[in-house]
């Protein structure tokens, strides 16, 4: 394969230099490359519109995989033929198998189970799921907050970039704002150390970092929750401490889910469900939960109607009469 390793580190430069999130740019490679080695390691520019759909048939035929899967795919392989090979191909032109979109309905608890799961956390893994569940935000929405992101006044939490890459506010908890204090004093005192030490900087987006140079080092840009460890930013190469990884809370939310004997999948995600359920259940409007969920669309934000019409909620069983 002589040819791939120079073109995908070609694609990752383009990644960087159009300001890709690093997950995004290790699933565009990732996709690119089992593209190339399923086409016998052919080179993309002798290859096109026919091979991108015999791959995405393979995907959904041979691997089952999803809609979502399948898209992601199509993603990567787009964006290496139109900006990294400048081949122009329209999506629109892929005349592939389609993964079939699941219609499964979110897993919801109820507000008892919500809290009791929350109860059976610690620590910064237990707030962090506070403002899952009291704001509505999604897994790396968390992850990613900074401090500047945090509105005490105002009793809100600004979402920055969140998916498809927009900016919205949803409300701050007014439960955990001490807690939330008392944690952002923790680690203020741990940055003031790492600032003297030279490890104080934090990963800012390339334009930020080169129209403000200094501002990586400032505290509203450190991250709400910081890793406990450093590490080598792989863009840069320098020593910094970056921020918690999903992992951690994932595992976190699926041990405190296991302790609590409740019979349902649970995962972070959940509880952003049982958020715009709780929401819905206690009258707000569907308009209102679309807005703090971040939905573009409204259809999207009415399967949580369909999570309330279902399961006899409402409807009184005849065998009861």
């Amino acid at each position: 394969m002589t040819h791939s390793p120079k073109l995908l580190e070609q694609m990752q430069n383009t990644l960087r230099r159009k300001h890709y999130a690093y997950r995004t740019e290790k699933s565009y490679i990732d996709w690119a490359r089992r593209y190339i080695l399923f086409h016998n390691k052919r080179h993309p520019q002798e290859m096109g519109v026919p091979e991108i759909e015999t791959y995405l048939t393979y995907l959904a035929v041979e691997r089952n995989v999803s809609a979502s899967t399948q898209n992601q795919a199509l993603a990567g392989i787009i964006f290496l033929y139109t900006q990294v090979l400048k081949i122009e191909i329209d999506p629109k032109e892929i005349n592939a198998s389609r993964a079939k979109r699941s219609q499964k309905l979110p897993v919801v608890l109820s507000k008892e189970e919500a809290h009791k799961i929350i109860n059976l956390m610690v620590g910064t893994h237990k707030l962090m799921t506070q403002i899952l569940y009291g704001g509505g935000l999604r897994l790396m929405e968390v992850i990613r907050l900074r401090t500047k992101d945090i509105d005490f006044a105002n009793r809100q939490i600004i979402v920055r970039s969140g998916k498809g890459d927009k900016d919205r506010v949803t409300m701050l908890p007014e439960k955990i704002i001490e807690p939330l204090q008392n944690h952002l004093f923790r680690i203020k005192e741990v940055h003031k150390l790492h600032l003297k030490n030279g490890y104080g900087s934090v990963y800012l987006p390339n334009a930020l970092a080169i129209k403000y140079p200094h501002a990586k080092n400032e505290w509203q840009w450190q991250w709400v929750f910081p890793s406990k460890t450093l590490s080598k930013d792989p863009h840069s190469g320098e020593t910094r401490r970056h921020h918690l990884g999903a992992s951690s809370l994932q595992r976190a939310v699926r041990k405190a889910g296991k302790l609590s004997g409740i019979n349902k999948r649970i995962s972070p995600h959940t509880f952003r469900h049982s958020f715009a359920t709780h929401l819905l259940e206690n009258g707000y409007d569907i308009r209102t939960v679309q807005e703090l969920l971040g939905h573009k669309n409204v259809q999207t934000t009415m399967i949580y109607t369909h999570v309330l019409n279902h399961g006899g909620i409402y409807v009184r069983s005849p065998l009861d009469d």
